[in-house]
Parts: structure tokens; C-alpha cells; sequence
């Protein structure tokens, strides 16, 4: 017996990886505090839950259309409108379970040996690995002191081989907010190469902060849409990380591929989970500002409380994670990479971080402050007390 060259490409999402070992550390009793998984400490709005509950309540728990009930569709499309004057139909829509799901349908279609992804870094753990598992190879741009890539450095990248680029704005594990002035000076490189498609990871539109303001590739670059990809889900604005809703919306030669791959592997998403969505996104949207507010409070008391530790980075424009520069507290405590000193933290502090290596950006640590003010400052006095005492 062996295992597939595809299954050994990958590696384990370190994410997951570094989430599993605070779950065994608890299990032995540890204290341990998570700031490793991206995930919101909120529940979802109660006409969410209302609506999965009155969808069971009224039968709604068989197979459905494979990507997505009607209903969900138009809501999906009434929220494109709204946020993003994009415009759709439902065969231009795809429903999946979980953003993920969405980002490797669309890959699986489009991509195999000989062809290209370009992916700017740091980025997201699993972009790299999807590409590997098609057998397509991820090019990997670093982006500049703002963890963004210019113009000149995506058209370096691109090759006759180049099939897609990959774009998440707000960025995990960075923050980092493209604008749309900025996204139109790379539609202006993308426009001289038609053959490459773009997938828009929008899955923290939601969460942006301050100053900064939220734009997507096809609405800041319409001539362009017909080979733009734009992803979205409920998991992080709404809370709903376990109900397993991503969606998309493109081109229908692209949407009905996807289709087609959805058939044969995972079929439909959760019904109860559909309806809860379109609560979601046709509902009440007040509670999000109070949300950014308090995710904004909490990224500003983490980062200030963990400066004197050497751990240091610019706030954050979007999403809810810091990703602080480690160098100065790695040589002062002695440790000669960044996931030596994560592990460490976690096994004598008991505070689970995640190593910018993991994101192609050795170096650095990203935090969650997805947890409440209580467990980041206990976190925060815990770090600083370790690496003082070392």
C-alpha cells in the first residue's frame, strides 16, 4: 500500500497543525490560550441560528442543488449588488462547503502539470499547497514592506505559463488592504495578458478598519470580470465557521466546470447551513460595526502590550490577526527560527501562536485577536513574562 504523489506534495496546514497541539496540551491539563486559528469568538446573530432551526423545523435537511438552492443564489447576488456593483445571474453564482471548498474547485478545473499560479506572500497556508495538489507549480512573489505586491513585480512573475493570480484583500495572515487605486495598476499589468485568470479571496470584506477602504478586482476593473473569480462565505463576518458556506461568483463557463467537479466530490453544502446563509446575507448587518470596533480595540491593546517583548509590526488595515516581526525577541531569547520560538511560547507560556514561515514569511508570528480582551491580555502578560525571563 502507499500514498498518492498528490498527498505527499502537501504539508499539514500549519494553522491546524500548531491548533491541534494547544487542543493535546489541554487535554493534559494545560492552561493554554489559542491565538492561532482564525476564527471569531462571537456567536452568529440569533435570526441566523432562528432561521438553520426553522429550516430543519420545516424539512429542509435533504440534498439540495448541488452548488447552492435558489434562494441562496439570490442572496448572493443581492450582496454582490449591494457591496460591490457586480452583477450576476445564478448560473454565474457557485455555493460550496466553506470558502476553501470554493478556492479548490475552481483550481481543479482550471489547472494541472505545466501551468502557473501566482500567489503573493506572505500568504494564506493553503493557497500554495491547493496549487501543489493539482500538480500545477504556485509562484510565490513577495510582497514589499506593506506585504503587497506592485505592478512590476507581477508582471516579473508572469510567464506563458501563468493560468491564474491569486489576490485576498484583506490579506491573511497580514491585514494588509489593497486599495483600489492599487488594484487598478495591476489590472493594468493583467490587461496586456489575457489568458490569466484571477481568484479575488474577498472572505474578509467585512473587517477592514480605520481609514482604509474595502475594493474588489472586477468592480475596480469591470472590463476585466468575464476572468475574475470573486470568493466570499459567512465564516468570518458572520461567525459561522462551522456552517460551511463559501460562494463565488464569475464566469458561467467557469461556475458550470465548477458544477460539474462539485457532482463528483463533495455534492451540496448542509441545506440547514444554506438557509442560515441567506439569513445572513439578507438580514440585519447593524452588529458588524460594533464587531469592527471591538476587533479594532482588541488588535491595537495586544499589539501595544506585546511591543516591549520585541514583537513588533504596523496595526493591521483588515481581518483580526497581527503579524509582528520576530527577530529582535528570537535572538534575544536565543532561538534560530520563528517556529522554534512559536513552539516554545506554546510549550512554556501556553500561547498558541502561528510562525511566519508557515506563510512563506519566515521571521514573524501571526496572532489571532479573534479572542476576548481577558484571554489577549493574559496572553500578552504571558509572552512578555517568558521572553523576559529568558
Amino acid at each position: 500500500m502507499h500514498l498518492s504523489d498528490r498527498i505527499q506534495r502537501i504539508a499539514d496546514s500549519a494553522t491546524m497543525a500548531v491548533t491541534q497541539a494547544a487542543r493535546d496540551l489541554r487535554a493534559q491539563g494545560r492552561d493554554v490560550i489559542s491565538l492561532s486559528v482564525g476564527e471569531p469568538d462571537f456567536a452568529p446573530p440569533q435570526h441566523i441560528l432562528d432561521a438553520a432551526s426553522q429550516a430543519m423545523a420545516e424539512g429542509h435537511t435533504g440534498y439540495t442543488a448541488a452548488d447552492g438552492i435558489p434562494a441562496l443564489k439570490d442572496a448572493i447576488i443581492a450582496k454582490f449588488a449591494r457591496d460591490n456593483a457586480l452583477s450576476f445571474s445564478r448560473s454565474e453564482i457557485s455555493v460550496a462547503p466553506g470558502g476553501k471548498a470554493v478556492l479548490w474547485n475552481a483550481l481543479a478545473v482550471t489547472v494541472g502539470p505545466g501551468d502557473e499560479v501566482i500567489i503573493p506572500t506572505p500568504c494564506w497556508v493553503s493557497y500554495p499547497d491547493m496549487v501543489r495538489m493539482t500538480g500545477a507549480t504556485p509562484i510565490l512573489v513577495k510582497g514589499g514592506p506593506d506585504f503587497k505586491i506592485t505592478p512590476e513585480a507581477l508582471s516579473d512573475a508572469v510567464t506563458r505559463n501563468t493560468r491564474w493570480l491569486i489576490l485576498n484583500s484583506p490579506g491573511n495572515p497580514t491585514g494588509a488592504v489593497y486599495c483600489a487605486a492599487e488594484l487598478e495598476a495591476l489590472a493594468e499589468v493583467l490587461r496586456a495578458h489575457p489568458e490569466i485568470m484571477v481568484l479575488s479571496d474577498d472572505i474578509y470584506e467585512h473587517l477592514v478598519y480605520g481609514d482604509a477602504d474595502f475594493a474588489t478586482l472586477a468592480q475596480v476593473a469591470p472590463d476585466l470580470a468575464e476572468r475574475v473569480l470573486t470568493m466570499n462565505g459567512v465564516s468570518k463576518a458572520y461567525a459561522m465557521t462551522g456552517f460551511r458556506i463559501g460562494y463565488a461568483g464569475g464566469p458561467e463557463w467557469l461556475i458550470a466546470a465548477m458544477r460539474k467537479f462539485i457532482g463528483q466530490t463533495t455534492s451540496c453544502p448542509a441545506a440547514p447551513s444554506q438557509w442560515a446563509a441567506v439569513a445572513a446575507l439578507n438580514g440585519d448587518h447593524g452588529f458588524l460595526t460594533e464587531w469592527r470596533q471591538t476587533y479594532r480595540a482588541r488588535g491595537i491593546a495586544l499589539r501595544t502590550s506585546l511591543e516591549k517583548t520585541g514583537l513588533r509590526g504596523a496595526q493591521p488595515d483588515g481581518a483580526f490577526y497581527l503579524f509582528l516581526d520576530c527577530q529582535e525577541a528570537m535572538a534575544r531569547a536565543g532561538f534560530r527560527t520563528d517556529s522554534d520560538l512559536a513552539m516554545a511560547i506554546l510549550q512554556e507560556a501556553g500561547v498558541a501562536t502561528v510562525p511566519g514561515s508557515a506563510f512563506h514569511a519566515p521571521g514573524y508570528l501571526r496572532l489571532s485577536y479573534a479572542a476576548s480582551m481577558e484571554s489577549l491580555m493574559s496572553a500578552a502578560d504571558r509572552i512578555t513574562d517568558y521572553l523576559a525571563s529568558d
